[in-house]
């Protein structure tokens, strides 16, 4: 019985690894109204940073058309 504990709780762990997504940090420079960028007192453009999920693609085979045949 603790070994298929032991293997249900390994193979949980294996799941829960895989499903996570990868991120990255994307930054875009800050506007006004008016659309000029906003400066900070160094006078550079300042930046607003958003942290997104990057997901990858999974190639499949195209599926054939069921009025082809």
């Amino acid at each position: 019985m603790k070994k298929f504990i032991v293997a249900v709780v390994t193979s949980l762990a294996l799941v829960t690894a895989f499903a996570e997504a990868e991120t990255k940090k994307v930054c875009k420079d800050k506007t006004d109204k008016a659309g000029k960028a906003v400066l900070d007192k160094a006078g550079k453009p300042q930046e607003e940073c958003k942290t997104i999920k990057v997901h990858k693609k999974l190639e499949g085979t195209k599926v054939e058309d069921a009025k082809k045949k």
